[in-house]
Order: structure tokens, then sequence, then C-alpha cells
């Protein structure tokens, strides 16, 4: 017995046989059109219980003699039922269909990349759209001063290279200026090229092929520098990277002694083309006396007429001694600088009695001469009048030892015009119009 449920007729095979299926032929059964008969969707979903499976072998009522009628049942059963096994067909061939797609566009999307972090590469296969998304698939996190190249949220396709160099602190002091930079270098010597710092000839705190970790590091670098010293009447030019001016100084082979200096501050950072003057200094100490000014302390005194002055005590100046430093810079003396003082002698005041008696307005026999004539003959009638020899002064034109026999002090010009005419008439007294032999004629009109 074939193992199909139903029996099939060949021709071909021999002698005709009675038909399974009495008078009815498939072959010319009409066929109806898909969905014009009711029937019950099988499709189940993979979760749901499938529904169950028909008997591979016939009933037995088709094998007895109804067989001609369940026969022809059977057919439009059968007829029925293809529609129904085509819908099972369907999704599985749907799904057998979409497997094949994906694994095209599952092969599609799978690229091979390079992945190089902090110089370490790899070659890896993943189905990241861009660089973005491979960084964080591969867990490599970057920050504000780490360099990805090509950019993130770059395009990836298969054979591309990304390269991730994280960005490290370096606290560098460059030439006495200091400041901290980030850098992707690894090295010393590559953050000094990567700066743009020129290292022949610099001084290095650290060696150039010193590691940077990621924490970074700190360093300091001063470059080579020219630098021009001028000592002694000459100039000396030369290469240096030292520290402080007064360091290249001593590298030009120039000494400084005693008070010698430089043109600027030793411990200054020596800039490229700086010129430094070195300054010799000679000094010396010299000692001056000075006189001390005496004071002049007046009183007075009621029983002297106003105007008279006498002098009881000489003022005596005083002494000090002086020390002055003196100092030479290449030869140019600088202005003395006092930088010590002492007394050897004190002064002595000069004491004076100062009259406040009021002076006579008139004197005997002298009232009623012409005055202001004999003035204006003598000095043009100004009191502070002084002839050119310096001898005479004042309105009468006294000189200094008259004046004083007559009670005057100081000088006459000094004194007031009264005092001068109250004492030419006093001189008149005693000597008549002698003391002024050109002009004692207009006395008397």
């Amino acid at each position: 017995m074939s193992s199909s449920p139903y029996e099939t007729y060949s021709p071909a095979s021999g002698p005709e046989q009675p038909s399974p299926y009495g008078g009815y032929d498939p072959h010319t059964a009409e066929t109806v059109a898909y969905g014009l008969l009711p029937y019950e969707d099988t499709y189940r979903p993979a979760y749901e219980p499938s529904a169950p499976q028909l008997s591979p072998t016939l009933p037995q009522q088709q094998m007895t003699g109804g067989r001609v009628r369940e026969g022809r049942g059977a057919r439009r059963r059968k007829g029925s039922e293809r529609p129904d096994a085509l819908r099972r067909l369907l999704p599985q061939a749907l799904v057998v269909a979409f497997l094949a797609g994906g694994t095209t566009a599952f092969v599609a999307k799978d690229k091979a990349i390079e992945l190089s972090v902090d110089g370490k590469p790899r070659t890896l296969h993943t189905f990241a759209d861009d660089v973005t998304e491979l960084l964080a698939d591969e867990g490599v996190a970057v920050g504000a001063h780490d360099v990805v190249a090509p950019a993130p949220g770059t395009a990836l396709a298969s054979g591309d290279e990304v390269r991730v160099h994280y960005g490290r602190p370096v606290r560098i002091t460059l030439d006495g200026e200091r400041r901290e930079v980030w850098t992707t270098a690894h090295t010393v010597e590559e953050a000094l090229t990567q700066l743009g710092v020129r290292a022949e000839g610099a001084y290095l705190s650290l060696a150039r092929s010193q590691k940077i970790g990621r924490h970074g590091l700190a360093i300091d670098v001063r470059t080579e520098r020219s630098v021009t010293i001028m000592a002694d009447g000459r100039a000396r030019t030369i290469r240096t990277n030292a520290a402080t001016v007064g360091e290249a100084v001593e590298e030009a082979g120039i000494t400084l002694r005693g008070e010698d200096t430089i043109s600027v501050i030793p411990e200054s950072f020596p800039r490229d083309g700086q010129t430094v003057t070195v300054l010799r200094v000679t000094a010396s100490k010299e000692v001056h006396e000075e006189p001390i000014p005496f004071d002049v302390r007046r009183t007075r005194d009621a029983t002297l007429f106003k105007g008279t002055e006498i002098v009881d005590q000489t003022g005596r100046p005083g002494l000090r001694r002086v020390t002055f430093a003196l100092r030479a810079v290449n030869g140019v003396k600088e202005k003395p600088r006092r930088v010590r003082t002492e007394t050897v002698r004190e002064p002595r005041a000069q004491l004076v009695r100062v009259g406040s008696k009021p002076l006579p307005t008139s004197v005997h026999g002298a009232d009623h001469l012409d005055w202001g004539s004999l003035a204006a003959c003598e000095s043009g009638g100004r009191p502070n009048a002084v002839d050119p020899s310096g001898t005479y002064g004042g309105l009468y034109q006294f000189d200094t030892q008259t004046w004083q026999h007559l009670g005057g002090s100081g000088r006459p010009q000094d004194a007031t015009g009264a005092e001068q005419t109250m004492r030419a008439k006093r001189l008149y007294a005693k000597r008549g119009a002698g003391p002024w032999p050109h002009c004692g004629g207009r006395l008397h009109g």
C-alpha cells in the first residue's frame, strides 16, 4: 500500500483498473475560485497550539461498498482543503524569505574597523553606523581634551581606521612663564614638538624620553637665548639657557667685585637679544666741617629809645663735621650722599636789648631847618639809598660808625625815615651843617 493517504491512478501502470473514485474523474472536476467557499484560517502563531494532524490512513468507510459516494466526498474535501494548505505554507515561505533577506542585511551592516586607542591598535567587527556609536559600543570614553580621528559622528565603512588620542595635562614653565597646556603626546620630546618649543640647546628639567602618563607632569624649559654683556668698554655676546641674568654674566666670564652691579635685577630672566651693562662702582668718603648758625635773642628795654639796640653777648657759630659717601659708576661721579653728621661745637646765641622808649620829636635849634631839601639833595629822598661805594646810606647818607655813635643800630638805611631825621638833627646840634659839605646849605632854604 502507498504511504500517501490517497490512492493515485496512473494509466501507464498496466491494464485499466476500475477507478477507486467510481465514475467521477477528478481531472475533469471544476476548479473552484480561491475565496468563494467559506474556510477556516489555520495559521497560528508559534506560541499557540498547532491544529491536529490528519491521520495518515484513510477511514475504513472509503474502502467499503459506499466507496464511490464517499470517494467523491473525499475529493470535494481535498479540493476545499488545498487553499488552507497554501495559507499554512505562506507564513513559512515569508519567514524563509525574511531570514534570507535578514542574512543579506546582516552581512551588509557588518564592518571590519581598525580601532587605535592611545597608540594601541586592534581590528574588530562592528555594526556601528558612525564613530560615536563605535566608541560607545567599545566602551571608549573621550573628553574635551582628547582627539578622535575621524571626528565623532562620522559615518563608518568597512576598512576605516579610527584613532583615539587621550589628552594629558602638562604644567610647563617656559622661559620663566608658567602655564598649563594639554597634549596628546606620549613623551616630553613629542610634547615639546607639538607645542612648537625649540628644544635644541635648551635646559630641560626632565629627560626628553620621559613618558607622560594620563595624569600629566610638570616641566621647566629654558630655551637657548642670545645675550650681550657690556663690561669694561667691551661687548660679549653669548648663547645661554641660564635662569638669571646674574648666571649669564658669570657664563660670559665677567667677575663682579666690591659694589659692582649690573643694569638690571640680577635675579631677572634673561631675554633673547637683551643687552646687560656691568656697572663698575668705585666708592670713597669725604669729611666736611660746616658752621652751625647761632640764634639772636632780643629783649625789650624801656630805658633805651626806640630803634636803639645794645648787644650784651656776641653770638658765635657752632661747628659740625659731616661725612659724605662718594660714588663713581664707570668713572662718572655721582652726587655726594650724606651718611653721617656729628657736632664738634655747639653755637652760642647773641643777646640783644632793644629800646622801647619813644624817640623825641624835636631837637633844640634844629627843628626849624629844611630837612626835606637836605634829604632830596643827599639821597633823592629815599630812606634806603646807598652810595656806589657802599659806605654811606639812608636819607642823609650816614656812614655806619657815625650812625651808631648817634645811638643807631645796624645800618642807617635799614632804619625808618623818622629815626634817620631825628638822628640827623642830633648830628646838626653837635656839628652844624659840616657833615653835609655839598648839600648843607639847603637846610636854610
